[in-house]
């Protein structure tokens, strides 16, 4: 092989490892990192300058508060993308499958998922997209006013419709599990502070100037 044929070769294999690094790095980019900071919606949203957008289309198309969703995804999922329950094993170590098919920031099953792209979505609504998820709880949360005339804004009682379904919160299913109540005063608690959180910062939001930093 001569000199001139291994330069080639060489620079070959270097341009190669440069794209496969390009890729590898838009791959990486591709996954919506988790807030650093999920107890303050002010700094969710500065990290995530898209999500107010979100947050913000979706209180227009639902009439919905944006602190109450926030606050059930972050009780749901921890604002990450792929989050699903854990699997669980027989004998301790042979995979039997997931308690449910929840899944994504909204952890939706596949049947509501479904209902919702009907009703309120599209094919293409995507569990793993904050904006789809977001808007999905919107939806969740204006049927639960509808069907059960809870007020939108009632983060506590919101919650336990959601986590017990329309019909289990008309039958009172959540009654008998103290565990879910302290969970949805947690809900409750945490989007009163969302709340006066985003009262602080909106506007410094609605003109886009954390997109500078």
């Amino acid at each position: 092989m001569s000199k001139v044929q291994k330069i080639i070769e060489n620079f070959l294999n270097i341009f190669k490892s440069l794209i496969l690094i390009v890729i590898i790095s838009l791959l990486a980019g591709c996954a919506t990192s988790v807030p650093r900071q999920p107890e303050n919606i002010c700094a969710i949203f500065k990290q995530q300058d898209d999500w107010y957008d979100a947050a913000a289309a979706m209180r227009k198309r639902w009439n919905v508060p944006i602190h109450v969703p926030m606050a059930m995804m972050f009780q749901e999922s921890g604002f990450r993308e792929d989050a699903q329950p854990p699997m669980e094993y027989f004998l301790g170590f042979i995979p039997v499958g997931r308690a449910s098919s929840a899944y994504g920031y909204a952890q939706v099953k596949d049947e509501t998922w479904a209902d919702y792209q009907r009703q309120a979505g599209s094919t293409f609504s995507s569990r793993d997209d904050f904006a789809d998820s977001l808007d999905f709880m919107g939806w969740f949360i204006s049927q639960s006013n509808k069907v059960n005339k809870v007020p939108k804004a009632d983060a506590y009682r919101q919650y336990l419709n959601y986590h017990e379904g329309w019909g289990g919160y008309r039958r009172g299913s959540y009654q008998k599990k103290a565990w879910l109540k302290t969970v949805a005063v947690k809900v409750k608690q945490r989007a009163d502070r969302y709340q006066t959180q985003l009262r602080g910062c909106e506007e410094d939001l609605k003109s886009g100037f954390w997109n500078w930093f």
